[in-house]
């Protein structure tokens, strides 16, 4: 049984919420009494979901943004702020995944590219996120790295550089925040049950078995569990968790 969250009265943000991590995350806060404002560059899913969780009663808002772009994340962050009223707690999790490819051979095409989602991305969401907590002086803020952020895998050079380089925002974002009551961590996940890597299965860019064996927990994790990793993170039960790279992954950083 999951522990349970009373965010009543509080706001929740979320990129990359219209399907997998994101959209459990956002379900999460919304039936813990969160309001959410779901962001994602998916205007038709983005939609569907932000309709899914208005009919079962939730208080949601629909937010397309491409987190690449800054202007359209400060727009996001401040229509979530005008709509719903403050900001509380964030999730960014928006990141992509591209093709493995040997170092000596990856096109810069593609290094910008995840970099400037995943990493830039985020430290667009996060820069406008603390811009309100500071103001109020309170706030918890989880970023999404990845086992790829603590590790190496040969051909993921440019993806595990990315996701390195969130633990080193989160880590110095955080020291600088937590003495204006501001916590922020980021969560590692694992190999993950969602329509990005089942994607990458049905291209032949993981093996599925490989993955589970790799996982000393031999399965994949679920988006639901890492939605619960990241309630905890902004919960008060992580009251005196600060500038954490939490690996939520089965046990693969662990071997």
């Amino acid at each position: 049984m999951n522990p349970t969250y009373d965010f009543t009265g509080q706001v929740a943000f979320v990129t990359g919420a219209s399907s997998g991590m994101g959209l459990a995350a956002a379900r999460a806060f919304a039936e813990s009494g969160a309001a959410v404002g779901l962001a994602d560059v998916n205007d038709a899913a983005l939609n569907a979901a932000a309709k899914q969780l208005t009919d079962e009663g939730h208080r949601v808002i629909s937010l397309v943004c491409d987190v690449s772009d800054e202007d359209q994340v400060a727009a996001a962050v401040d229509r979530t702020v005008e709509t719903l009223g403050r900001l509380d707690m964030a999730y960014n999790n928006a990141g992509i995944q591209i093709p493995p490819t040997d170092a000596a051979d990856e096109s810069i095409e593609q290094f910008e590219k995840v970099h400037t989602i995943n990493l830039r991305g985020i430290w667009a969401s996060m820069k406008h996120e603390l811009r309100h907590m500071r103001a109020q002086g309170s706030g918890a803020i989880v970023n999404c790295s990845s086992l790829g952020g603590l590790v190496g895998i040969p051909g993921r050079a440019s993806y595990h550089s990315s996701k390195h380089g969130v633990i080193g925002l989160t880590t110095s974002a955080a020291l600088e925040y937590a003495p204006r009551g501001i916590r922020i961590n980021a969560i590692c996940p694992g190999t993950i049950n969602t329509p990005m890597v089942s994607d990458m299965i049905a291209k032949g860019e993981l093996d599925r078995a490989e993955a589970e064996a790799n996982q000393p927990i031999n399965r994949l994790g679920t988006a639901e569990e890492m939605a619960q990793a990241v309630l905890w993170l902004c919960s008060p039960g992580a009251s005196f968790v600060v500038g954490v790279a939490l690996p939520v992954d089965g046990g693969y950083t662990a071997q």
